[in-house]
C-alpha cells in the first residue's frame, strides 16, 4: 500500500504540471480568440480581459477585408498540389535513390541534405530574377514550382531514411508474381509507408499554408494573394486594425489546425501498424 502511495503521488505532481504547460502553449489562443471578439478600443485598452460584449460582425468584417474565400481558394490549390507532387516526386525519387545505391544516386542524397542548410535569405534575389525571367513569377503555377525546389531535400531525406526499412525479400516476391516497377511502388512500398505520408503532408501543410515570405515575393496580384499575403495587408505604416486582422488569423489558422486534428489519429494508427508489422 505504501508503494502504491509512493508512486501515485510523483504521478499526480507529473500530470499537473503537464497540464500546466499544456495551458501555457493554450495561452496565445486565448489572446487571439478573446481578441478577436472585442473592439478596437477594447484591444488597445485590455488585451488580457474577456471581451464585455461578443463582436461577431468583427469575422464578417474580417472576412469580407482579406477577400477570405479568394484567399482560401488560392492557399487550397498552393497547398494541395504542392502537397500532391512533393509526396509523390518525393518518394519516387527515394525509392529510386534506395533501390539503386549507386555513386550518382549518393552523391545526390548528399546534395539534398546539403540544400537543407543552404539558408533562404541568399537565394531570395537569384529566385526573383530567375522566375520573372522564365515567366514564371506572379503566378500559382511558379509558386508550386519553388515550394517543389524547397520541400523536395527534407522530404527526399525523410523517405530515404524511411524506405530502408521495408525488406527488399517482400519486393522480390511481388516481382516473381508478375509486378512491374510501378506495380511494386503503389502496391507494396506505399502501403507500407502511409506513416511516413501522412507526417510529411502535415508538416508540408503547416510550412506552406502559413508561409507568407515565399508569396510576398513571388506573387503581386491581388486576385492571387493566400491567405497570410491578405492579412498582413491589415497592417499599414501607422495603422494596424487589429479588429480586423484577428478574426482573419483566426480564419486563416481554423483549416490548418481542423486538418492537423483529423490527420493525427492516422499518424498514431498507421505508426501502431507500423510496429506490428514489423
Amino acid at each position: 500500500m505504501e508503494q502504491d502511495t509512493k508512486y501515485r503521488i510523483p504521478t499526480l505532481i507529473i500530470e499537473i504540471v503537464l497540464i500546466l504547460i499544456g495551458l501555457l502553449f493554450l495561452v496565445p489562443f486565448y489572446f487571439l480568440i478573446s481578441n478577436s471578439l472585442k473592439t478596437f478600443g477594447e484591444i488597445l485598452s485590455d488585451a488580457a480581459a474577456l471581451p464585455s460584449t461578443l463582436q461577431w460582425s468583427n469575422y464578417k468584417s474580417g472576412w469580407e477585408a482579406i477577400n477570405f474565400p479568394s484567399a482560401f481558394k488560392n492557399s487550397l490549390i498552393i497547398t494541395v498540389v504542392s502537397n500532391v507532387l512533393l509526396v509523390l516526386l518525393s518518394s519516387m525519387t527515394a525509392y529510386q535513390m534506395v533501390r539503386h545505391n549507386t555513386k550518382f544516386n549518393k552523391a545526390l542524397l548528399a546534395l539534398f541534405v546539403a540544400a537543407m542548410v543552404i539558408p533562404f535569405q541568399s537565394i531570395m534575389l537569384p529566385l526573383t530574377d530567375v522566375t520573372s525571367r522564365i515567366g514564371l513569377s506572379d503566378s500559382l503555377i511558379g509558386l508550386i514550382i519553388a515550394y517543389l525546389g524547397f520541400g523536395a531535400p527534407l522530404s527526399v531525406f525523410l523517405f530515404h531514411g524511411s524506405m530502408k526499412s521495408i525488406p527488399l525479400e517482400i519486393e522480390q516476391a511481388a516481382r516473381v508474381d508478375g509486378s512491374g516497377t510501378y506495380g511494386v511502388f503503389f502496391r507494396i512500398v506505399y502501403p507500407m509507408m502511409r506513416p511516413m505520408y501522412v507526417t510529411i503532408i502535415i508538416l508540408n501543410t503547416l510550412w506552406i499554408w502559413n508561409d507568407y515570405l515565399l508569396p510576398s515575393l513571388m506573387l503581386t496580384s491581388e486576385s492571387l494573394q493566400t491567405i497570410p499575403i491578405a492579412t498582413y495587408m491589415l497592417f499599414g505604416q501607422y495603422t494596424k486594425q487589429w479588429d480586423l486582422a484577428l478574426p482573419a488569423l483566426v480564419l486563416g489558422i481554423a483549416p490548418v489546425i481542423i486538418f492537423f486534428l483529423a490527420m493525427q489519429k492516422y499518424i498514431v494508427s498507421g505508426i501502431a501498424a507500423g510496429a506490428v508489422k514489423g
